[in-house]
């Protein structure tokens, strides 16, 4: 056996015995009557990318709202079963939503600046959750986080213009540096490039290369060649069911499922 595949070997046995950052346990969610999702278990690992795929209208989204209880906001939905962090159930009554949701930060579809400075549009939640006592301070997490957000070289001479006078691809950047300003365990990326031109496509998906050192990161997205690219592991939603979930390698050249096969296949979706 060569040295390179005794190491690949080691490294996945690493992987196998590392706590999941999130568990999802028979987790069931409805609108009303319709439940749109159905018995979902996934273990969603540490300083990885874990993608979410399928057709649209499989439940994949909702299922990335329920991590940081976003679906609380509709009156309508109903889940049972249980989601953890760190072991932790977040749908615990004792589990305080705006510290959950200040460990697990989200990035849209669309890039939504808040109508404010590039500077204020990270400093906003370092100034709301009180992380920085001095003005120093915060200046250096503001960069800091532009920095880790590969954005500070193109804005440092203008943190004072608007954020929605950058590009789309910079507002996406900015709108990632103002999610990691607050330092969150996971970050939850719901089609973050669906509306992104090829170039800054491949921007964001360097850099999510770079944050998967820090952080852990769900994205869902429609492009299987993304998932192929960027993500470590990979789950296939179809219909409301969890159909196939592994390693992203295995799931798109071995997969499990006839239905994986032609999802991934372009046969159905």
């Amino acid at each position: 056996m060569s040295s390179m595949t005794i190491q690949q070997n080691i490294q996945a046995s690493a992987l196998s015995d590392e706590k999941p950052k999130i568990s999802a346990s028979s987790v069931c969610v409805s609108y009303g009557d319709h439940e749109v999702l159905h018995n979902i278990d996934l273990d969603i690992p540490p300083r990885r990318i874990t993608a979410l795929i399928g057709p649209s209208g499989c439940g994949k989204s909702t299922f990335l709202r329920c991590i940081n209880r976003m679906n609380d906001l509709i009156s309508s939905c109903k889940i049972t079963g249980e989601i953890t962090l760190d072991s932790a159930n977040i749908y615990d009554k004792k589990v305080d939503v705006e510290v959950l949701r200040r460990r697990i930060g989200m990035v849209f579809q669309k890039p939504n600046p808040f109508p404010k400075s590039i500077y204020d549009n990270v400093a906003y939640g370092i100034k709301l959750h009180g992380l920085a006592s001095r003005k120093e301070e915060l200046d250096q997490k503001v960069e800091k986080s532009l920095r880790r957000a590969g954005l500070w070289d193109e804005v440092v001479d203008r943190l004072e213009s608007s954020g929605t006078s950058l590009s789309g691809g910079q507002q996406q950047r900015l709108c990632i540096a103002r999610a990691i300003a607050i330092e969150p365990d996971v970050i939850l990326m719901d089609e973050p490039c669906s509306a992104l031109d090829p170039i800054a496509t491949a921007r964001i998906e360097e850099l999510l290369h770079e944050l998967k050192k820090k952080y852990t990161i769900v994205i869902v997205t429609h492009s299987m060649q993304q998932a192929a690219r960027v993500s470590d592991y990979t789950a296939f939603f179809h219909l409301g069911d969890l159909v196939e979930k592994g390693d992203t390698e295995t799931v798109f050249t071995n997969p499990q499922d006839n239905r994986t096969e032609a999802y991934i296949t372009g046969r159905i979706g």
